[in-house]
């Protein structure tokens, strides 16, 4: 089971701000990634390194503490939902400054936000399914405040006409529920290592999502190299073998070669991360490492 937190709404709050924040890290922190910023490099990116990811993931945990003080034990209604959308542009903006206006970190603000919003719904004693159906019950509610704005990821879904982040969080966080946290535990019990369950995770994401930042970056060519790879990685019996992770170092150059680098999975690889420390599941949560510094 989950370790509990401090009883009562700040404590909690206070907890699920530190176990968000630390997700992100160990997902930045997660290697080999491909095409992500891991602890190895850069990957496919040119402004991003792992110190700015830990930066940017550091600047957020007043936002995730807010997130979910102000959502504890509420329904989901419309009134909480602007109040959500407006602390989550309120930490997009302390994430800018911190990192000297880079895009690090938007895609998870919107999942962890809306996971840790959930969570305090629920008292933090909701179980994975009932987190993630009530994050999808928020992000199905129009915010009026929110503004027009036409991202990277929202003009490739329009342009390739496929779901995005919004249309992943509404329908409950599917790559999560149904691929990466059953993946996580499966990769876990077989004997995986940690570092190989999450990598797991992460393939099982990869091949069926379609990542908005794949396809900004290299088209439905880089789609399709990315899920049919990840694909290989699993078919081949995961990273925990020599076969797989023959297969996942193949995918990790043709994503280099490609400029391709799939930041929305990772997105999702963090808030799966989250999910697995903070639902109420009959399962064996890997508790936060003793040397955090939060």
């Amino acid at each position: 089971m989950k370790l509990q937190p401090q009883i009562g709404a700040e404590g909690s709050a206070q907890w699920l701000a530190r176990v968000a924040t630390q997700s992100l890290i160990e997902e930045a922190r997660l290697s080999p990634k491909p095409g992500l910023v891991d602890s190895r490099g850069s990957g496919a990116h040119h402004d991003l390194n792992l110190d700015l990811m830990e930066r940017s993931a550091h600047s957020l945990s007043p936002t995730f503490h807010a997130l979910a003080l102000q959502s504890w034990q509420r329904p989901a209604d419309i009134a909480l939902r602007q109040l959500v959308g407006r602390l989550g542009r309120e930490g997009e903006a302390q994430m800018m400054a911190a990192t000297g206006g880079v895009n690090t970190h938007r895609g998870a603000i919107w999942a962890l936000g809306l996971l840790v919003a959930a969570a305090a719904m629920h008292g933090c004693e909701g179980s994975s399914s009932q987190i993630a159906a009530s994050a999808a019950k928020l992000a199905s509610l129009p915010d009026s405040y929110a503004p027009k704005v036409f991202s990277k990821g929202l003009l490739a879904t329009r342009r390739y006409r496929v779901p995005g982040a919004r249309e992943e969080a509404q329908l409950g966080f599917p790559h999560i529920m149904r691929l990466a946290l059953p993946q996580l535990r499966r990769s876990r019990s077989n004997g995986a290592t940690e570092q190989q369950a999450r990598l797991d995770a992460l393939m099982a994401i990869m091949t069926t999502l379609s990542d908005t930042c794949v396809l900004s970056r290299a088209g439905l060519e880089g789609l399709e190299a990315m899920q049919n790879g990840a694909r290989s990685v699993l078919v081949a019996g995961g990273t925990a073998t020599v076969e797989g992770r023959t297969a996942l170092a193949w995918l990790d150059k043709e994503m280099l070669t490609l400029n391709a680098s799939p930041g929305g999975a990772a997105d999702l690889l963090a808030a799966t991360l989250l999910i697995d420390r903070i639902a109420c599941d009959d399962a064996t949560i890997t508790p936060l490492p003793q040397h955090s510094h939060f």
